[in-house]
């Protein structure tokens, strides 16, 4: 919104728009209010990603996600791109080769790339904030032949 104009050069029979550009970066924004996850009343039911960044042109991916009490991320390597996490509520634990750190609202946590984890919510479930640069989409592509 606010980057590009769309405006009606004629309307039928033949249709002319003229669409302009009007910032050469899009305008910040409010997406989302952790505020709305962290009271867990109606997400309760709901395990997975509870929002999702979902803006065209980005280069970041951004999921809430909420962990049933109880419930596990199992153990495995991560992607090749770092993930910072902020525990939005609940509690939990992160294992690591290291050890087992303890997950507090307020948490910021960074994930390097290709570390080992896993992820389990404590009695109350878990809600935290995932942030990481975006993967580069698949592609479709030719086998070499030789």
């Amino acid at each position: 919104p606010g980057t590009y104009s769309w405006d009606y050069v004629e309307r039928g029979p033949v249709w002319q728009i003229r669409i302009a550009r009007l910032r050469d970066a899009d305008l910040p924004q409010i997406l989302y209010s952790t505020r709305e996850t962290s009271t867990g009343e109606a997400l309760d039911d709901v395990a997975g990603a509870v929002w999702k960044l979902d803006v065209g042109q980005r280069h970041l991916d951004a999921n809430v996600i909420y962990l049933p009490p109880a419930a596990e991320i199992a153990t495995h390597v991560g992607p090749d791109l770092d993930v910072l996490l902020h525990v939005v509520s609940g509690e939990g634990a992160l294992t690591t080769d290291s050890g087992c750190l303890t997950l507090t609202v307020g948490a910021i946590v960074w994930l390097p790339r290709r570390s080992r984890r896993s992820i389990t919510a404590g009695a109350t479930g878990l809600r935290y904030l995932s942030v990481h640069p975006k993967r580069p989409a698949l592609s479709i592509g030719l086998t070499p032949t030789r």
